[in-house]
């Protein structure tokens, strides 16, 4: 995995360079004349789409995120202070995504009202597949040939990838080559082995596909020094359910709270970025920040998401992110 260096990053858009990448076998290498999508299953007229056919169809840009499920397991397992954003949080990314509706290909290929759930199949070595409910996706749900303006890269799904606006990246499937429609999940192995979260109760939640509302401070952060005096606390949130709302940002460790400025843009399903001015008097403080989304949803402490799941779960770390600055100013990772 490759991560996004978001304590340098300027503005809400990832150039797509920097846009972090996960993959399972390698980036397949794909002769876009060749390329084909097959649309099949519970539909009334099955389809293969070529890049020309994608392309000839009416289009729709939109910015939103993309965060794998595990961006921030590094959290919670110990404390290792010499940690950056991007090692903390880096794995999520945000880009103007342009291409096909999903919806638009599901008018064209007639899908039946049985439908409830589609597969969709990666062109990759590993034959990558995911089950994702059609209800919850179908709004806004894009099969992208663009990002930022250019093609995609090949990292990135060239020649075209599925976009879902708020759900997690693992289920984004790029070099995407087939959309099947069902009446039930098909339980890959992506969805069963992996992808899942292990509740107190040792039951298994699954197909929890919405990302929910996050935020980190990403400056100052290690490895700054900083000394007495006015600094502006920066930083990013974001949620899969929609807009954020507000962001507080604490000084002591959550002991108080203010309420910080969200700089517009701000988009629903895309990072936002806040900021807050803080006079520094020098010696020790706690730096966090708390996202609450437009659903009301407020992102929990480490504490409450420990008490929601088992320890050494891999999946949806969302928790306060808190940086200690030390007496000398310098600042370090604490959760």
């Amino acid at each position: 995995m490759a991560t996004t260096p978001i304590q340098d990053q300027e503005g809400i858009l990832t150039p797509a360079d920097l846009h972090f990448t996960r993959h399972h076998a390698g980036v397949p290498v794909i002769d876009p004349s060749r390329w084909k999508l097959y649309v099949h299953g519970l539909v009334a007229r099955p389809r293969v789409f070529d890049l020309a056919d994608l392309r000839r169809l009416p289009s729709r840009s939109q910015i939103c995120f993309i965060e794998c499920s595990g961006n921030g397991v590094s959290s919670l397992r110990g404390r290792r202070p010499g940690r950056t954003p991007q090692v903390v949080d880096g794995a999520t990314s945000c880009a103007e995504w342009t291409g096909v509706p999903l919806s638009t290909l599901l008018r064209e290929a007639g899908a039946l009202p049985s439908a409830r759930w589609l597969l969709a199949e990666s062109q990759d070595a590993a034959r990558y597949s995911r089950s994702i409910p059609l209800a919850d996706v179908l709004g806004d749900a894009l099969l992208a040939y663009g990002q930022n303006g250019e093609p995609l890269r090949p990292e990135h799904g060239y020649p075209v990838r599925l976009v879902l606006p708020g759900i997690e990246g693992s289920a984004q499937v790029k070099w995407i080559r087939r959309i099947e429609l069902g009446e039930a999940a098909w339980w890959t192995r992506e969805e069963t082995a992996r992808y899942t979260d292990i509740l107190p109760s040792g039951k298994i939640r699954m197909f929890a596909l919405v990302m929910e509302a996050k935020s980190i401070i990403t400056r100052p952060a290690f490895p700054q020094r900083i000394a007495a005096g006015w600094w502006e606390i920066r930083g990013l949130a974001w949620s899969g359910r929609g807009r954020i709302a507000r962001v507080d940002v604490s000084t002591d460790g959550g002991a108080t709270w203010q309420v910080a400025v969200l700089d517009e843009p701000v988009l629903p399903k895309a990072h936002t970025r806040f900021r807050l001015p803080w006079q520094y008097g020098g010696g020790r403080a706690v730096l966090m920040s708390r996202a609450t989304d437009e659903t009301g949803y407020v992102q929990p402490t480490a504490q409450e998401l420990r008490r929601q799941r088992l320890p050494g779960h891999d999946y949806h770390h969302n928790s306060v992110r808190a940086w200690l600055v030390e007496d000398d100013g310098r600042v370090f990772f604490r959760s």
